[in-house]
């Protein structure tokens, strides 16, 4: 499986990263009316594997190409990972108007999830998709027990 893939640095991964962290930068500068994303976590551990799985999934998608996956282009995938790019920032957006229910916490929670899933799928980046799934199931845990139920 291994033999598939090359070292080779993958722009494409870093700026989606980029991007995504886009709203989380502002965030960290400018807090939001009625933000309660600034609260403890109770969900500690998997906070803590969230992070570990994050550090690794941007690692995979930059540094390993599928040497099976073409150009970069406007595939299906691609074309989903932007649609869930922009629910994101809408979600981002919804929440700085000040409006926080379960809808906006799982647009803040999967569509950045799902748009790193879409991407390494497009790429073909069976290695990636590993940590982005654990780091999902981490992050719906953590958006769900902190600010859901």
């Amino acid at each position: 499986m291994l033999i598939k893939y090359k070292l080779s640095f993958n722009i494409e991964g870093l700026l989606l990263f980029l991007i995504v962290m886009i709203p989380n930068f502002i965030w960290f500068a400018i807090p939001a009316p009625n933000d309660i994303l600034r609260v403890n976590s109770i969900t500690e551990t998997f906070d803590t594997v969230a992070s570990v799985c994050q550090v690794l999934m941007i690692s995979a998608l930059c540094i390993f190409r599928n040497r099976e996956s073409k150009k970069m282009c406007g595939t299906p995938f691609i074309i989903i990972v932007v649609g869930c790019c922009l629910l994101y920032f809408t979600s981002w957006i919804v929440y700085y108007i000040g409006i926080v229910n379960a809808i906006v916490i799982l647009g803040l929670t999967v569509s950045p999830c799902l748009a790193f899933l879409f991407f390494a799928v497009d790429r073909k980046n069976g290695i990636a998709i590993i940590p982005i799934s654990v780091f999902t199931i981490c992050h719906l845990i953590y958006g769900v027990v902190n600010f859901i139920i």
